[in-house]
């Protein structure tokens, strides 16, 4: 630095050389242009010759002047002089410790930081010391110190997730990969945001001793969160926390459908002073109910994402009730306190009428979720069709005991269990000695969590007739094991009675707060009738998840199925990452934050050693180099152009060839001055290389997805495996080729590895007519879906669908999966499975029609080779292997033997391409041997 100016030498003893101007300055005077030659009469020319010979002993000082200039730029650019150096701070000490939060809030700046990170590497590089990189959000984190090659590639590899930092575990194996190595400088590219376990974390690593410390980027100042939601009576509200206070903000909420479409907007809006805001979305009661996902408009983060599932929905409920005295004695009408207590949550509609011929269906054409009905017993004919109607569809009726229901008939179709006719009170025929509590309730029922009251006792109920299936439909009982509440699924609806009335006389209930969430959960429970699923409990598998920037993906193979059996709690993990999970007609949603959570920065403790911190930043550094030599080559071409005047080269004759010399020169140096800014060598594709180099050795060929990682492992996935079959087999493959099926020459191939990737545009009809040509020209595809497929014909999943179009278009025979008795179970190896990262998925070929005797002939398909093979265990994800050899993917499950058992399949495949019905021949030796007498 000079100055505190944020200018840099690379080489400053360089500029020593600014001294020698002078010298070069006294040289220059000492060499003159050379003279112009000018034609003479030759009486002229013998009267020169006559005279002294003089020759001029200066050159004209601006001449001087630029070649100075010239030499003073080459001086200068051979310093290597850099704006905003970077600051060079590690130790070589010890191997450089790098600690990565890769987390949800690294997701807006994650180029940034792998760019700085990548600075820091290089930096180690040039130090010779070794690199432990760590990511702090990873399943499972490794810190194994290694080369700054290979801390290059796995900085490469890695990605935001949309998990919090577990700062801890991190630490904890970058401790157990040191061992009793002290590192020499500590790392931390952090993102700012608070953890439980930060602080922790943080004070171990400090007490590993490290010679120098280096905070990167640990302000968050951008970390935003949407923490909750709630569809209320006349709007939603919507509940943020940022990390940090300062200034007034407000931000945008955008409110999208299923569909991703935006149907309601709003804002939120921060003070100054406060980290926690309120928005509002004001839209119709049917548009709130339509709102899937709210997103922070500009804040693309898993935190700024609010997924809403079927309980979010606002219901619409519709109570009704026989009694007369409705409004003349509110306190006592069983309406009332249902109202009271779901108003918060539900939009209610009352009858308007106590004719139940005419009430109820003016209700049933409101489309309610749920109608509730107080103390009603018998209904007429004609409204108990279409009532039963409406559950099937999916509706819910909760019904409230009460005299009228008591007295009425027993086997009555829309009670959810058989009832004894009268009821039991305290003093009466079935009475108790005291009013009954309530028991504990079932783990798997609804009301599973809730603490029974012990507050709320019941004098009088209606009971239920035993049967062996009371108990399974008791969601709720009494201490002495009486029904309190009890349901029974109808169709796709359920009724649901409780045993007491809706208001205080029978107990003291429905004058309780346990009461609001008795009836909240089973509203909640309740779905719309028009259409849309619910998933309340059970093992749910993942369907939709959340990348770190909040996009909504299909669920890849890391994430496990979201327990929530016997009332469990979900919670986000790198097991269950946040999302969607069940199917499209019933899910839950996980959200990354929950309701009571707030940010918070995180704290640095003290280190030992001084602390050096710097922004998450790109590289500002400004090479002159360049640049200075450009302008010094720019100077040199002026000064040749001023000798060509000076010495009559653009006069007469001579101008032309000059010129176009001259011209040539200046074409030149504009050609490498366009390119001394950046200079990089151009990134040369697989397919694009010469067809020659593909005909000297046996290749295998992967399609070009356009995805970088995606290409990048199939090309790492089939070296290796040709790797593989070099060091195995007599076939000694080449690299392997990438092609583009648009344009590429296909046949130089026999196997051809196609990843689906659900962002690749689909192959034009041409491209698909190649690919036909090809296969029935005695090439074989690869289909790999990556995702487990196990049913062709019924998968779902985005990369499967992506298949099942392509193939739509393709003319190919009818599949099969690999009999036990195929070809390729022992073309090479005896093989019974054909697994890759995935152990699960079959692997598909074509049909062979069966043979009268299959035990004549056990090799099956010997008359040829499978013009297409489908596989959804992304086999080429099994075969990666670093430049180290180690793998590049993790096997599912994380089987060593799984791994070798992929590469000996993939053997399987590419001899049975080359050799086709060899071993399918080896069915004939017997009747061969007998023809030759043996």
């Amino acid at each position: 630095m000079i100055a505190g100016f944020p200018l840099a030498f690379g080489a400053p003893a360089i500029l020593f050389g600014l001294l020698a101007l002078p010298v070069i300055w006294w040289l220059l005077r000492l060499t003159p242009p050379r003279p112009q030659a000018e034609p003479f009469a030759p009486l002229a020319i013998l009267a020169r010759v006559l005279k002294p010979e003089e020759t001029p002993s200066r050159s004209p000082w601006w001449l001087t002047a630029l070649r100075l200039l010239i030499a003073a730029l080459v001086i200068l650019a051979l310093a290597e002089p850099v704006l905003n150096p970077r600051d060079r701070a590690l130790s070589s000490d010890g191997p450089l410790a790098l600690i990565i939060d890769n987390g949800w809030a690294s997701a807006p700046d994650w180029e940034a930081r792998t760019e700085a990170a990548d600075m820091l590497i290089s930096e180690a590089g040039d130090l010779g010391v070794p690199v432990s990189i760590v990511f702090t959000a990873d399943r499972r984190p490794d810190a194994t110190p290694g080369s700054f090659e290979r801390a290059r590639e796995q900085l490469r590899a890695a990605r935001p997730r949309p998990l919090k930092p577990t700062r801890d575990s991190a630490v904890t194996a970058l401790i157990v990969a040191l061992g009793e190595t002290r590192p020499g400088t500590i790392a931390y590219l952090s993102d700012g945001v608070d953890t439980d376990d930060a602080s922790a974390a943080l004070s171990r690593l400090a007490a590993l001793e490290p010679a120098a410390v280096r905070i990167i980027g640990a302000d968050g100042a951008s970390a935003l969160v949407l923490t909750n939601a709630d569809n209320g009576a006349d709007a939603l509200t919507v509940s943020a926390n940022r990390l940090e206070a300062g200034t007034a903000d407000r931000y945008r909420l955008s409110a999208r459908d299923s569909q991703g479409r935006e149907i309601a907007s709003g804002d939120v809006a921060f003070a100054a002073t406060e980290t926690s805001a309120i928005g509002t979305i004001s839209a119709p009661f049917e548009i709130r109910n339509d709102i899937a996902r709210l997103d922070v408009v500009g804040v693309d983060t898993a935190g700024s994402v609010r997924l809403l599932d079927d309980s979010f929905r606002r219901r619409r409920v519709a109570l009704i009730s026989g009694e007369a005295s409705d409004i003349a004695q509110p306190l006592l009408s069983p309406l009332y306190y249902i109202n009271r207590a779901l108003s918060p949550y539900a939009d209610l509609i009352e009858a308007d009428s106590a004719d139940m011929s005419e009430a109820v269906p003016k209700l049933l054409a409101q489309a309610p979720a749920v109608i509730v009905m107080a103390d009603i017993g018998v209904l007429p004919d004609d409204v108990g069709e279409p009532l039963n109607e409406w559950i099937e569809r999916g509706g819910t009726l909760i019904r409230f005991a009460g005299p009228r229901l008591a007295a009425a008939p027993s086997d009555d179709p829309l009670t959810p269990v058989m009832l004894r006719k009268g009821e039991r009170e305290l003093g009466g025929a079935m009475s108790w000695i005291e009013p009954q509590p309530l028991a504990s309730y079932p783990p798997t029922g609804p009301f599973a969590g809730l603490p029974a009251p012990r507050d709320v006792t019941v004098s009088r109920q209606v009971l239920a007739e035993p049967t062996s299936d009371l108990a399974d439909r008791t969601w709720a009982s009494l201490a002495d094991g009486t029904p309190l509440v009890t349901a029974a699924d109808r169709g796709a609806g359920r009724v649901v009675l409780f045993h007491v009335t809706a208001e205080a006389g029978w107990s003291n209930l429905p004058i309780s707060g346990h009461f609001v969430d008795m009836l909240r959960r089973v509203v909640q429970l309740s779905r719309a009738v028009s259409g849309g699923g619910e998933a309340g409990s059970g093992i749910l598998p993942p369907w939709r998840l959340l990348d770190a920037s909040g996009a909504l993906l299909p669920a890849s193979g890391d994430a496990k199925p979201l327990d929530l059996t016997g009332g469990a709690v979900a919670q986000v993990s790198a097991d269950n990452p946040p999302g969607l999970y069940g199917a499209e007609d019933g899910f839950v949603a996980l959200n990354l934050f929950a309701p009571d959570e707030s940010l918070s920065p995180v704290e640095i403790p003290e280190f030992e050693v001084p602390v050096t911190r710097a922004p998450v930043a790109g590289d500002s550094t400004v090479d002159f180099r360049p640049w200075l030599f450009g302008a010094a080559l720019i100077a040199l071409i002026a000064d040749t152009i001023i000798m060509l005047v000076l010495n009559g080269a653009f006069r007469r004759h001579a101008f032309k060839p000059v010129a176009a010399a001259v011209l040539l020169t200046i074409g030149v140096s504009m050609a490498l001055l366009t390119t001394s800014g950046s200079a990089h060598a151009q990134d040369t594709q697989p397919g694009d290389a010469d067809v020659l180099e593909s005909l000297d050795r046996t290749r295998l060929a992967y399609v070009i997805t356009g995805d970088d990682n995606t290409d990048a492992t199939s090309q790492s996935g089939l070296d290796s495996l040709s790797n593989y079959l070099a060091s195995r087999t007599a076939l000694e493959p080449g690299p392997a080729m990438g092609v583009d099926i648009e344009t590429d020459q296909l046949s130089f191939y026999p196997l051809i590895y196609w990843p689906m990737d659900e962002t690749t545009p689909l192959p034009s009809p041409a491209a698909i007519s190649r690919i036909d040509a090809y296969m029935k020209s005695g090439g074989t595809v690869l289909f790999d879906t990556r995702d487990e497929i196990v049913d062709l014909g019924g998968g779902s999943s985005q990369l499967t669908l992506r298949l099942q179009q392509i193939l739509a278009s393709l003319d190919i025979p009818p599949l099969e999966p690999v009999p036990a008795d195929h070809v390729l179970t022992k073309s090479f190896y005896l093989l019974d499975t054909f697994p890759g990262r995935y152990s699960d998925g079959p692997l598909w070929v074509e049909t062979t029609p069966e043979t009268d005797n299959p035990a004549e002939r056990p090799a099956r398909s010997g008359d040829g080779v499978s013009s297409i093979l489908i596989t959804g265990n992304d086999m080429a994800a099994a075969w990666a292997l670093d430049e180290q050899g180690f793998p590049m993917f993790s096997t599912v499950p994380a089987d060593p033997w799984q791994r070798e058992y992929a590469f000996r399949a993939g053997v399987n495949i590419v001899m049975y391409m080359l050799t086709g019905n060899y071993k399918a021949d080896q069915v004939h030796i017997p009747a061969l041997l007998e023809r030759l007498g043996q």
